[in-house]
């Protein structure tokens, strides 16, 4: 049955199929689309934090906290534990987010402090 309207729409899309109701590859790869299109949303607000991040912080430095960084870690190996996911791949993947943002933070408070 069609959608009625815009919002209805929307919460169509937006519904997940869990994954034994998924009967062909087409349906498995619609949502994995929806998956990936939810995690850039979600990148892109981190992002903006990060960005927010760099502006308080004084010097290229302060982007590395290691206390920080390893407490990270912890919580994400297991929140991974606790949904039944690779530890060691949601470390990976935090380990190269997190790289990724320490090296963004430094090149943004570098250029304000270039900048006078």
């Amino acid at each position: 049955m069609p959608a009625r309207n815009a919002i209805e729409a929307r919460i169509d899309v937006n519904t997940p199929i869990p994954p034994a109701d998924c009967t062909t590859k087409e349906a498995v790869r619609s949502e994995l689309d929806r998956i990936d299109t939810a995690l850039v949303t979600l990148f892109a607000e981190r992002h903006q934090y990060v960005t927010r991040m760099a502006e308080l912080k004084n010097d290229p430095h302060e982007a590395f906290d290691h206390d920080r960084i390893e407490a990270i870690i912890k919580r994400m190996r297991q929140r991974a534990l606790a949904l039944d996911l690779d530890e060691d791949q949601a470390e990976l993947i935090w380990r190269t987010l997190i790289d990724w943002n320490i090296n963004y933070e430094k090149g943004v408070i570098a250029a304000r402090k270039h900048r006078g």
